[in-house]
């Protein structure tokens, strides 16, 4: 057995019905698309949506909201988080490069430290925004912040 006697199973391959190819095949004249109408004429293709004249869902539906182009979306971090990154890995600093080793935020994502949690230690924390009770909570122990 070679690739020059290969052949598909018997009865696995049929040739496809020839339209529109004269009376005698059977299948001519109107080519199984019926008589007139806009889906009988070549180059026919549908809007997408469109449904037989009914208004299209699309334009019953109302439209709502919009989609705010400036919003800065924040990847929150909370003290609680932090405190075990810096206990795991025994840090004072922690900046948005230890986050991302962590795995805990993305290579181009925006940080913000928030203050869900309890802190017990001085911390330098560096991110993009600080929530006004996570700044306390990281001040009150001597930490310090750095807005990036």
């Amino acid at each position: 057995m070679d690739l020059s006697n290969l052949k598909p199973a018997k009865g696995s391959v049929k040739k496809d019905r020839r339209l529109g190819r004269g009376q005698g095949s059977g299948k001519g004249g109107t080519a199984t698309r019926g008589h007139k109408g806009q889906k009988s004429r070549s180059g026919y293709s549908k809007t997408i949506g469109f449904e037989g004249g009914q208004m299209p869902l699309q334009r019953r539906v109302p439209k709502h909201g919009f989609k705010n182009i400036n919003r800065k979306e924040y990847k929150a971090v909370n003290l609680s988080t932090l405190e075990e990154l810096a206990e795991k890995k025994k840090l004072t600093k922690i900046d948005v490069q230890t986050l991302i080793e962590a795995g805990l935020v993305s290579r181009n994502g925006l940080v913000k430290i928030l203050g869900n949690g309890k802190l017990t230690r001085k911390l330098d924390v560096k991110a993009h925004a600080f929530s006004a009770s996570a700044q306390k909570a990281i001040e009150e122990l001597e930490g310090s912040i750095e807005k990036i």
